[in-house]
């Protein structure tokens, strides 16, 4: 069974070769761009389900790409680079990048993010209930259970679980994660995050030294799984 569109944009052909060749392994279609302009052209015209996006390209830089992307394009985007600096992960994770992975990468750890980026387009403002392993929670009702027992979170615990959950897969930086959960003024109390995250876990992980659930992405943010 056919799966999903793929765009790489990626000025490297041989990068491009090898992403093309897992891909369509895998069942993906896939289409290609070597340059930033180029790619949004594609993107425009054949709107893929995700877009592997490089930072390096000749045109403009990738982070110009990204941005002029999501004035549009609302699925994911998963960022591939050279660069493996804090700085530059969180400049694209704020700027509306789905992942981002550097290169050289696995490509079993490309094929996983990329699984958990089209789950997340496909599950995207459609669910009232998440499972994860035998945690439930259900929005609607704002009811989390673990092995069918109610856990007692507060609102903001339970906010900050259902905004983690709803991104499942994605890298949410410390930033964005303050700035939804306590509001712009908020971002730098990275201290805070860490706190409640903390309780968080306590609650929902079997073992909160090896989560099963919520993940640190170091000097980043968290992750749900």
């Amino acid at each position: 069974m056919s799966k999903a569109e793929i765009l790489i944009i990626d000025d490297e052909p041989q990068i491009r070769k090898l992403l093309e060749i897992t891909l369509k392994s895998n069942d993906y279609k896939v289409w290609q761009a070597e340059t930033g302009k180029a790619g949004i052209i594609l993107a425009a015209n054949h709107p893929p389900e995700l877009i592997l996006l490089d930072i390096g390209l000749p045109d403009k830089s990738g982070h110009e790409i990204l941005k002029e992307l999501r004035t549009w394009y609302n699925k994911s985007i998963i960022i591939l680079s050279v660069q493996n600096n804090e700085a530059d992960i969180v400049s694209a994770l704020d700027n509306g990048a789905t992942d981002y992975l550097t290169k050289p990468f696995r490509s079993a750890e490309l094929l996983a993010r990329i699984r958990s980026a089209i789950r997340r387009n496909q599950s995207a403002n459609t669910e009232n209930k998440i499972v994860s392993g035998d945690l439930e929670i259900d929005i609607a009702a704002r009811v989390v259970t673990k092995k069918n027992e109610v856990l007692k979170l507060t609102a903001t615990e339970f906010n900050l679980l259902v905004l983690l959950a709803k991104n499942e897969g994605r890298v949410l930086t410390h930033q964005f994660i303050l700035k939804e959960i306590w509001g712009v003024g908020s971002q730098t109390e990275t201290q805070y995050l860490r706190v409640f995250v903390g309780t968080l876990r306590k609650k929902i992980e079997t073992n909160q030294n090896k989560p099963q659930h919520i993940f640190t992405e170091s000097g980043v943010g968290y992750r749900f799984v």
